[in-house]
């Protein structure tokens, strides 16, 4: 694996380190809001977050490469309501995902197969990311005057959890 290429992944370890931290600030604003179940939506994403930053990490370490930590921006830690919390996690999962087939077009142009076949899973992880989150928030926007249904899509949240694929 060219320099190149193994600082670009080790860029998106970092990054996705930041992710998790994104998603800690989003579940730390539903709490701030008494919205328990939303707040354990962003601490299970920020978990996920971290579980793709070990993914590359051990990826790095197999490929003999020196895994560098960086720090990290402060994230968003407010907001007008939860819809917006939503429409900002969206977005940053976009950011992720041309990061990604950034990192996948490197590995290509470098016929790297390895590594094309590691992003594989994050490329699929991506178009699993932004349908959840575009779902969502058009969840919503259709609920948006029905604070029953705002209520229920939060006891919802509260009992998502995180399984590591494979497990």
């Amino acid at each position: 694996m060219n320099d190149t290429l193994s600082e670009a992944l080790n860029e998106q370890l970092n990054f996705e380190f930041y992710s998790a931290h994104v998603y800690m600030a989003m579940a730390g604003y539903c709490s701030a809001e008494s919205l328990d179940g939303f707040a354990n939506f962003f601490l299970v994403q920020a978990e996920e977050e971290r579980f793709h930053g070990m993914k590359i990490y051990k990826y790095l370490n197999d490929r003999g490469v020196r895994v560098q930590l960086t720090g990290m921006e402060n994230p968003r830690n407010d907001y007008d309501s939860v819809l917006e919390v939503f429409e900002h996690a969206y977005e940053h999962e976009k950011i992720v995902t041309r990061r990604i087939y950034h990192l996948s077009d490197l590995a290509l142009n470098d016929r790297e197969h390895a590594t094309i076949q590691f992003l594989k899973w994050f490329i699929d992880e991506q178009v699993e990311e932004e349908a959840m989150f575009d779902s969502v928030i058009n969840k919503l926007k259709r609920i948006e005057k029905d604070s029953n249904a705002f209520f229920m899509m939060d006891n919802e949240f509260a009992q998502r959890s995180f399984t590591p694929p494979g497990v």
